[in-house]
């Protein structure tokens, strides 16, 4: 039975194994919040089931975007899109890494680490030319996914309150830099500009090179330039999306110590007064 062995795949390896029973390649695209210009794509990878991050995958009903499912509606979702408890599952998106990293993340919450990102997406897979088919809605059997949810993956507001004031923890924050410091506005309309107070710039396009990770040994570089030894480290961005490519960075490196401030930016910078 298919195993991953790393949080990181090729597009060489997906093709060599893209006919393995217990596969299932989930195309997780969404636009990105700060871009009006992202290309559409009307098709998938060859035998991929669509993702809907926005809609099924988060709590629409929550004040704000992004935010995660209870343990019993993931587990639903995820049923619905025939995922079983031994399945192997690789996620991409059509821009390169970008959502499909927060997939990924949430799976690992929910106890599957069966779990791989396709490096370089959707447009690492066409440039090579392997097999896309036109989008088409999952209508397959319900899978037998059961989620075990591990708290320690993601913080609330009430956490990061905490972590402002601890020396042994540390947020890094995946927004562009002008939008730390609040040079330019917050995409959504409305939310005002800043930074959580003791947090770090790193912006999640840092640790990418045409929407691929960059080595391991690069992305290590980048992490030691921040002063992140023997720290917790807490990633935040603009609504919880692209911190989770943080996250992913921090595994190829072998950083371990790591969590996801689910409500991010979006979330502090309705409620907190002041940066």
């Amino acid at each position: 039975m298919l195993k991953v062995k790393h949080s990181l795949v090729s597009v060489d390896w997906l093709y060599q194994h893209i006919d393995e029973s217990n596969l299932i390649i989930l195309d997780a695209s969404i636009k990105k919040v700060t871009s009006t210009n992202v290309p559409t794509t009307s098709v998938q990878i060859k035998n991929a089931r669509f993702l809907d991050l926005k809609n099924e995958f988060s709590d629409t009903s929550a004040e704000f975007p992004n935010t995660m499912l209870s343990p019993e509606k993931f587990s639903e979702a995820a049923r619905k899109l025939g995922i079983n408890k031994e399945s192997t599952l690789v996620v991409y998106d059509s821009v390169g890494i970008y959502s499909s990293a927060r997939v990924w993340w949430m799976f690992k919450a929910m106890g599957h680490q069966n779990i791989a990102v396709l490096d370089g997406g959707l447009p690492a897979w066409t440039t090579v030319g392997f097999p896309v088919e036109d989008h088409q809605a999952y209508s397959g059997k319900l899978g037998d996914f059961s989620a075990d949810y591990n708290s320690e993956f993601f913080y609330n507001y009430d956490n990061v309150l905490d972590v402002i004031k601890d020396n042994n923890k540390l947020i890094l924050d995946a927004r562009a830099t002008e939008r730390f410091h609040g040079t330019v506005p917050e995409p959504r309309k409305g939310l005002r500009s800043g930074h959580i107070p003791n947090s770090k710039s790193l912006p999640y396009v840092m640790l990418q090179e045409n929407g691929q990770m960059k080595t391991k040994e690069e992305i290590i570089k980048l992490f030691k330039s921040i002063d992140v030894t023997d720290k917790k480290l807490v990633f935040s961005c603009g609504s919880g999306i692209t911190a989770c490519v943080l996250a992913l960075g921090a595994e190829i490196s072998g950083i371990k110590s790591t969590v996801v401030y689910d409500g991010s930016w979006t979330e502090w910078g309705t409620l907190f007064l002041e940066t």
